[in-house]
């Protein structure tokens, strides 16, 4: 029962990639069993930023960790290229409860790192300074420290459903992506189909709020097919095949010695998002993160921290306070008063 209660964490990379995060810490005392391999796995996806690696799983603290998807296709490369999937999980072995808060990639968000002041769509961070930058600008974004990050390029969505034998889904929608056609209804995918699933946008009457939530889908259906009987031997094959797919901050030694900390908050995962407005700067479509609604999430990551409540106050607000009219319904045009350095001539999936 523990066993299954350890896999039952997550994984999310196209959003799936906070499953990846958060089963390999909750999995503690499961990854034991299978110390030799699940280390010599680790170890090769361990990447830091060259800044010192936070103590919070060591000392049992509530942590956050920036799941990011990155578009750098199968070609097992995860150094260069935008985070299209932007997730911030935290977990709380206090409550056992654990969050996952999806992040509009196109949200304008400042550059934190940048030698020069510089305001872009989110997804451009991790593309401009690698996992350093992206963890920066997202708690400057939001006001929260944030402890570790985990990317995944988007091979290893596919290879990580594939190794679990697949999952089964309850569309919403029929509709084909990248020569797939998704029913409506539940159905089992493999992972070129799960990929598609997982990264349709266009099509759904939700836009990308629709597409983050069937990403989260796909996380709840692998960590129910990893807390099946068979979940040892699924997981060691997962964490081969996402080897050269996988890059972390999260130390092995840690992971172990925190893991029975966390293992209960496998059965208490809940979804939540940062919520936009639709915006037009200089002919690309943008999503504005109002002061309302970073204040929003702010508090409630916050609290999920056991962090004391503390206003947001960074680039996004005060360029909010300098567009009055913006509401991103009847007022779509937003003035970054020349912050914006980058012209989007066309939208990526």
């Amino acid at each position: 029962m523990q066993q299954s209660e350890r896999k039952k964490r997550h994984w999310l990379r196209w959003s799936l990639l906070t499953v990846l995060a958060v089963i390999l810490i909750i999995g503690g005392g499961f990854i034991y069993h299978i110390y030799q391999v699940t280390e010599t796995s680790f170890n090769k996806m361990s990447a830091p930023t060259g800044q010192e690696t936070s103590a919070a799983i060591k000392k049992g603290r509530p942590f956050s960790i920036l799941i990011l998807g990155v578009d750098t296709g199968a070609d097992g490369r995860i150094d260069k290229g935008n985070s299209d999937t932007l997730i911030l999980a935290t977990v709380n072995p206090q409550t056992h409860k654990t969050v996952l808060h999806s992040i509009p990639r196109d949200t304008l968000t400042e550059m934190i790192g940048d030698k020069k002041r510089n305001m872009q769509k989110l997804n451009a961070a991790y593309n401009l300074g690698g996992a350093k930058m992206a963890k920066a600008s997202v708690s400057k974004l939001l006001g929260i420290p944030i402890d570790y990050y985990l990317t995944m390029n988007m091979g290893g969505l596919e290879t990580m459903v594939d190794a679990v034998g697949g999952v089964t889904v309850s569309s919403e929608l029929t509709f084909s992506f990248n020569n797939v056609t998704i029913k409506k209804g539940t159905q089992h995918l493999n992972g070129k189909q799960a990929l598609s699933y997982a990264r349709m946008r266009y099509d759904d009457p939700k836009g990308d709020y629709g597409r983050q939530m069937r990403q989260q889908a796909v996380i709840r259906a692998v960590a129910k097919k990893l807390a099946s009987t068979d979940g040892i031997s699924r997981y060691q094959k997962l964490l081969k095949a996402l080897e050269p797919n996988v890059r972390t901050d999260i130390v092995f030694k840690d992971l172990v010695r925190g893991g029975l900390n966390y293992r209960q908050n496998a059965s208490h995962i809940a979804s939540q998002h940062l919520q936009g407005a639709d915006a037009w700067i200089n002919g690309s479509s943008y999503q504005i993160a109002t002061t309302a609604a970073l204040s929003k999430t702010s508090t409630a990551l916050r609290r999920e921290l056991d962090l004391p409540q503390k206003q947001v106050d960074n680039e996004e607000t005060r360029l909010n306070a300098l567009n009055p009219t913006f509401d991103g319904k009847n007022s779509q045009l937003y003035n970054t008063f020349g912050l914006d350095t980058v012209y989007y001539t066309e939208n990526t999936y």
